[in-house]
């Protein structure tokens, strides 16, 4: 007889300026599939520096000035980013040119491609063009190739960031969270009642989900 279990509903609120959020989204996606879990992930909008500038920032000075680091500490802290995450197959490709961006029309165009079920992989998409590959997400036509690129209408997506069609969504998503007491990133909740915070380890997670299954029996 097979299984009528729903699948495990996991919110994730995140940032996709937020290195450690694809860590332990990499982290939590390997658990998943390691345990065989049926599962459903909805990705929220939260904003780790909401006054950036649009043109963005150099990302080692941000470093230095927002954390009060030092040029060494801000590669150490790049160093053991880039070990972590190439442990869970994610490439980080930090250069003395690589910007922090204001992220506000990144989550609306994510909140879009949710219409189209398709916000899992635009997030991906963001994350490996912001970490990877260094393109410059302040510019609008570059958030549309860059829809454009796993499938989306690129047309419709410039479109939406153009006109802002969903600001207010996202701002009302943002506002909601907060009120929930969320305050960094990543937050991962599952089932709506089980929080687990930051980027805690392939077998943290695997823990967390073998939990649950055990509740649901």
């Amino acid at each position: 007889m097979e299984s009528s279990k729903k699948p495990l509903k996991i919110d994730i609120v995140s940032d996709t300026s937020c290195p450690w959020c694809i860590i332990g989204y990499q982290q939590l996606a390997k658990a998943l599939q390691q345990t065989n879990s049926a599962y459903e992930i909805h990705w929220h909008p939260f904003e780790l520096n909401p006054d950036m500038p649009a043109e963005g920032k150099n990302l080692r000075q941000h470093g230095m000035d927002k954390h009060n680091r030092n040029e060494k500490q801000v590669q150490e802290s790049r160093d053991r980013m880039t070990d972590v995450g190439a442990e869970v197959g994610f490439e980080f490709n930090f250069t003395a040119d690589t910007r922090v961006h204001n992220t506000f029309n990144l989550h609306q165009l994510i909140y879009w491609s949710a219409q189209y079920h398709r916000a899992n992989d635009l997030e991906q998409a963001l994350f490996t063009a912001h970490f990877t590959n260094n393109r410059n997400l302040s510019e609008k036509v570059v958030l549309a190739e860059i829809a454009a690129e796993i499938g989306l209408d690129g047309t419709e997506a410039l479109a939406v960031l153009e006109d802002q069609r969903f600001a207010k969504q996202v701002r009302e998503s943002e506002q909601y969270w907060s009120e929930q007491g969320i305050q960094s990133v990543p937050s991962v909740i599952f089932d709506n009642r089980h929080l687990v915070s930051g980027a805690q380890g392939v077998e943290s997670y695997i823990a967390v989900l073998k939990q649950l299954a055990q509740m649901a029996d």
